[in-house]
């Protein structure tokens, strides 16, 4: 897990990748009928726009409520700390969830005056999949990933300290 804000900021725009760009690889494919090679290429454009929104929201709003949430949820020093990681990762999609719906409902579906009922509609096909894929796929790849990457950067990080001395 990130253990400073740099840290923070990668771990993010990792998990912001993996998760939008499925995410809209899969209403893509709702939305057209099934999944082809195309909805690959297509999900790249709404990445564009997608991603930093989620970013945004994730890094300034989400992220520290989802924390501060699994906090009250999950107590660190007798639970499990995997529980804590699930506490923080189940927070985050039933918080992202909504408001990225919200998002692809205002740009992409055309909504018009049934706003809101599509944002509940996709909000409601979007959950189960975003909290699947979060727990199963996204963030254990997310969390490896930043593992090994953190680990490329510790050793040039303590040779750089060690040098200054």
């Amino acid at each position: 897990m990130p253990k400073n804000k740099v840290q923070e900021v990668i771990f993010t725009v990792l998990m912001v990748f993996v998760m939008v760009y499925a995410m809209i690889c899969y209403n893509i494919a709702v939305e057209t009928g099934g999944m082809t090679n195309l909805v690959f290429l297509h999900a790249f454009r709404e990445l564009l726009i997608m991603g930093p929104i989620a970013f945004l929201l994730d890094f300034f709003l989400v992220g520290g409520l989802a924390k501060k949430a699994a906090f009250r949820i999950v107590n660190p020093e007798k639970d499990n700390p995997f529980h804590l990681v699930l506490a923080i990762s189940a927070v985050s999609v039933l918080l992202m969830c909504p408001l990225m719906s919200l998002a692809a409902t205002l740009l992409f579906k055309h909504a018009g005056v049934q706003i809101v009922a599509v944002w509940f509609e996709t909000t409601a096909k979007n959950f189960p999949m975003a909290l699947l894929w979060q727990l199963f796929f996204a963030g254990p790849l997310v969390r490896f990933v930043f593992r090994h990457l953190m680990a490329l950067v510790q050793p040039r990080e303590k040779a750089a300290v060690t040098e200054k001395a």
